[in-house]
């Protein structure tokens, strides 16, 4: 009896030692929720609000303008390559560095870091550096009729440039977490690379890999700088859905261009969604495993 009250007692201690007091955890909600109110909540009904000032007439209007039309198609255009681009480059890049030891491992995986650590406008000056008109393969690409800067190419290499390390950032600590015994295991009984691949890696990473594949999407379809520098900005051409808002803001056409950021809103709510419902999958798969 007296060792049970002892253990009693110990346990209270303890949860009082790590837990904070009520006031300390409700005024860090209340700061959390507040900063995320100010900050992202008001922000996104300013933005449908304004969009919608004038009715449902105007803000649908806005999306059947044929420069509002071919913003989306382009932005749609731009995700469906550079994302399966990414995707296999994220795959294969986090599989040499979480399985085999090889010089310049360390040299890669701080390659993959460096869209983080440079600004997107920068990554555009590169590109334009490279194959614009006076850059280092301009002038071999005006010979031979290729345009890349101002053209639809150039859009999808700086996207391509600025998104690549998201699925491979994704995979990199889960596949290192999880070792090489089962690999080792399906060759010692036979299976090739590829069944290996197929039956023993992919389905321990799916998880991850669709959460590293909604996160690139997003910042495919939201990019900016990068895009800015490199399209050109001619209307029905080069202009992606951010590029299209810019243009609409600066010449006071304020319901079209919150109109049409509504319209990237919804699609971060749905990447939000989609990551909240991945997340929540992987959670609920490692509790029944383990």
């Amino acid at each position: 009896m007296a060792g049970s009250i002892s253990r009693l007692n110990r346990s209270t201690t303890a949860r009082r030692v790590t837990q904070d007091p009520a006031w300390v955890r409700w005024i860090l909600i209340t700061v959390a929720l507040g900063f995320l109110g100010l900050f992202l909540f008001v922000p996104m009904a300013a933005v449908f609000a304004e969009g919608l000032r004038r009715g449902f007439g105007p803000y649908f209007d806005s999306f059947c303008n044929p420069d509002a039309i071919a913003a989306i198609r382009l932005t749609l255009l731009v995700a469906v390559i550079s994302v399966p681009f990414n995707l296999v480059f994220g795959v294969a890049a986090s599989w040499a560095i979480a399985k085999f030891q090889f010089p310049g491992k360390s040299l890669l995986i701080t390659l993959i870091d460096l869209p983080f650590a440079v600004s997107p406008v920068i990554s555009g000056l590169i590109f334009v550096l490279l194959f614009g008109l006076q850059g280092w393969f301009g002038p071999w690409l005006y010979e031979h009729d290729l345009k890349i800067i101002f053209a639809v190419p150039g859009i999808v290499l700086a996207t391509i440039f600025i998104t690549f390390p998201f699925v491979a950032r994704e995979l990199i600590p889960l596949m290192q977490s999880q070792g090489n015994d089962e690999e080792y295991a399906a060759l010692t009984l036979g299976a090739n690379g590829w069944q290996t691949f197929r039956r023993v890696t992919l389905p321990n990473i799916k998880w991850g890999l669709f959460y590293g594949v909604i996160l690139c999407n997003a910042r495919a379809m939201g990019e900016f700088g990068a895009v800015s520098v490199v399209s050109g900005h001619i209307r029905g051409k080069t202009n992606t859905i951010p590029l299209h808002v810019e243009i609409l803001y600066n010449e006071y056409n304020f319901v079209a261009a919150f109109a049409v950021a509504s319209l990237l809103t919804l699609l971060a709510l749905v990447t939000l969604a989609l990551k909240s419902f991945v997340e929540s999958r992987s959670h609920r798969i490692q509790r029944y495993e383990s």
